[in-house]
């Protein structure tokens, strides 16, 4: 059961557990400091007007973010005193931080508060407590301990409480996202994933969906799609889905369209050049990219999003069935180019090729691309920082902005066309692999280069955080879905401006 969270006048508070307030840390050998400007209720529920310098040494509390101070009390609510760290530099990843750990640490079950200056972000107050208590329990037999039953963020300020609705979609569509991610790779198959997301989009304000099955995918010449789904015994997918905004923005006399492009590979047991037992345990994260966009797609109309959005998901399982494709092989994609095989488990950018084909048909005005794509990418920038390429740097530079509004890092990584031989073929227009041990995550980016035409382009290889090996912060383990808030962010934000 996912944490119920509102906001609420200091008036409306009624008996709570647990009563959270945050504190900075402070110059030097100075004590924390709490936040100015709580609402005046914090007095009478016991939140004293400075911290003790000696009960702050005594605890070690140094309001470093996500350090928590428990206040002794007689009587009310216990008060647990939440880090941001120093004043200079507080974003809005420090908030999400905050409000994380009130939740981490407020107990099994009950109510908690939080109060807050009117300053205060919303939204980032939102994500960070909504995400933390999340818990994936459809298949445990006894559900996980509870972090909170409801969270009541106290304050009077209405621009916060519009801040906080719309942090709570964005943690709703990653929340959603993560479901996919973290159900078992029998109980998702392609079928079922467009299954899911049907449901999750029926009646959702301006968007529209159509799922092709193998004989559209066929007649369309989907290629890459084909080639990989063919040693599997499920049928694969193509997932489109459109939104319409209700209140569109005009620019150069037209409404912008932005096309999202995801990975959908449902499970990954690396085809016939087939992967080791450890390396096939988290193969279910592969479809993340898909579920990233159309989680994003799914929440547009309830963020009022004011430009057109289409997201396209290719979704198969790849595996290596008696009809497998074979290293040698070569397929003709959508756009028709065609691109031989040497390694059956680099199937992401084959299944992609199609994608954006069909997005750079649209002729749209950015294609931005998601998937868990090399294995180079956790090498070159671990499991906190996705890769991010490109073909326009204004497109580049708002998307870094976006991730890093959001908390998901996103650094730029180069396209050098002297790398273009990498994966020149001698028997095709270009292979799927690039030089062994030489920029395999540059090698993959510049394929899928080829299949977005003139259209401003950006990829984002998020394999190393798509997915998180230990609950810390607002991420618990399994999938992230990293990237839902900075799609959100740049559609919401930063496309429009």
């Amino acid at each position: 059961m996912s944490l119920s969270v509102e906001v609420i006048s200091p008036d409306q508070l009624g008996e709570v557990q647990t009563l959270g307030v945050f504190a900075l840390a402070g110059d030097g050998e100075a004590a924390p400091s709490l936040l100015a400007g709580l609402p005046a209720v914090a007095a009478d529920l016991g939140v004293p007007a400075e911290l003790d310098p000696e009960v702050c040494a005594r605890d070690g509390f140094k309001g470093k973010v996500g350090q928590v101070l428990r206040l002794s009390a007689t009587a009310g609510p216990r008060v647990l005193v939440i880090g941001l760290g120093p004043a200079d530099g507080l974003d809005l990843e420090r908030w999400r931080r905050g409000a994380a750990a009130l939740v981490r640490s407020a107990g099994e079950g009950g109510d908690a508060a939080l109060l807050v200056p009117a300053d205060a972000p919303g939204a980032a107050l939102a994500e960070g407590s909504v995400l933390a208590a999340y818990r994936f329990d459809a298949y445990r037999s006894t559900p996980s301990p509870r972090v909170l039953d409801r969270l009541f963020v106290v304050t009077d300020s209405d621009a916060l409480r519009e801040s906080f609705r719309r942090g709570a979609i964005a943690a709703d569509a990653v929340s959603f996202a993560r479901d996919l991610v973290n159900t078992p790779p029998s109980d998702l198959n392609p079928t079922q994933l467009a299954e899911r997301v049907s449901e999750r989009l029926r009646d959702r304000s301006g968007t529209t969906l159509e799922v092709w099955e193998k004989d559209r995918i066929e007649a369309e010449h989907l290629g890459g799609l084909l080639a990989v789904a063919r040693g599997s015994d499920q049928p694969p997918r193509l997932i489109v889905a459109n939104y319409a905004p209700a209140r569109p923005i005009e620019v150069d006399g037209r409404v912008p369209h932005v096309v999202l492009v995801g990975k959908g590979i449902t499970f990954d047991s690396g085809g016939l050049s087939l992967k080791t037992p450890d390396g096939m345990t988290t193969m279910k994260t592969d479809m993340s990219g898909a579920a990233i966009v159309l989680a994003a797609i799914s929440v547009c109309g309830e963020l009022d999003v004011r430009v057109r959005v289409t997201a396209i998901a290719p979704v198969t399982e790849n595996m290596p069935g008696p009809s497998a494709i074979k290293p040698g092989d070569v397929f003709r994609a959508r756009n028709g180019a065609t691109i031989e095989v040497l390694n059956t488990d680099a199937e992401g950018r084959l299944v992609l090729a199609d994608g954006l084909s069909l997005a750079a048909e649209l002729e749209p005005d950015a294609i931005i691309d998601v998937a868990t794509l090399t294995g180079a990418q956790v090498v070159a920038l671990g499991r906190s920082i996705g890769a991010l390429f490109g073909s326009d740097p204004r497109l580049i530079d708002q998307l870094v902005e976006a991730g890093r509004s959001a908390g998901e890092p996103l650094w730029p990584m180069p396209l050098p066309e002297e790398y273009a031989d990498h994966i020149d073929s001698d028997v095709a227009d270009m292979k799927n692999m690039g030089r062994a041990g030489e920029a395999g995550s540059i090698a993959a980016a510049l394929l899928l280069a080829r299949f977005v035409g003139e259209v401003p382009w950006a990829h984002l290889d998020i394999a190393g955080p798509a997915r998180t090996g230990e609950s810390s912060g607002y991420l618990t383990k399994g999938g992230t879905a990293f990237g839902v808030r900075t799609l959100l962010e740049y559609l919401a934000v930063r496309v429009q401006t």
